[in-house]
């Protein structure tokens, strides 16, 4: 069923796909999105890194601020040395984040049909990502994730008269509330 789905989400249009759409659009979409564009037309110009905290309800009751964790750091270094790295390890972050900026405003609201979608898919992903850190344990339950971006220029090279920023530039979402299930580790 699901290459089924898969393949009716890449293939022309046509009667099973006019009359099903949605129901492909849901199962496909965004774990199972394709892309099938070969060459980068547009290389990056930038680093963009992932970091999200978090708000815990300590076991006393209280309620406490991680640092940030650069979720994108860690998956360079889980990639660092290996030699065949899954295509969730490379992409499911930066495909994740580049869904969220495509259904959103510069004001983190969100454009169109898929911004809610988007949302829940990063929460998602942050959120299991911090159910594999033992010191968000340790502290106490998630109660609410903040997401931000930091995004620097990637230096011209040496021979280049090319001067751009090396500062970075933040964008930073709103707190989202964490659900009982996904702060226990289920996804819904």
């Amino acid at each position: 069923m699901h290459l089924a789905m898969v393949f009716l989400s890449v293939a022309p249009a046509n009667t099973v796909t006019k009359q099903h759409g949605q129901a492909i659009e849901d199962w496909v979409f965004p774990e199972f999105e394709q892309n099938w564009k070969l060459f980068a037309p547009n290389p990056l110009q930038q680093n963009i890194a992932v970091q999200v905290r978090a708000e815990l309800r300590t076991k006393e009751g209280g309620l406490f601020t991680t640092g940030w964790y650069d979720l994108s750091a860690r998956d360079g270094a889980d990639i660092d040395g290996n030699l065949a790295p899954s295509h969730t390890q490379q992409n499911e972050l930066r495909r994740g984040w580049d869904f969220f900026v495509a259904t959103h405003g510069a004001d983190n609201r969100p454009i169109g049909m898929r911004g809610s979608l988007s949302e829940q898919y990063v929460r998602r992903i942050v959120v299991m990502r911090l159910n594999r850190e033992d010191t968000i344990h340790r502290e106490g339950v998630v109660r609410r994730v903040q997401v931000r971006s930091s995004t620097t220029n990637v230096q011209p090279p040496a021979w280049s008269q090319e001067k751009i920023s090396d500062k970075p530039v933040y964008r930073v979402l709103p707190w989202w509330t964490v659900s009982a299930d996904e702060a226990a580790g289920g996804v819904r």
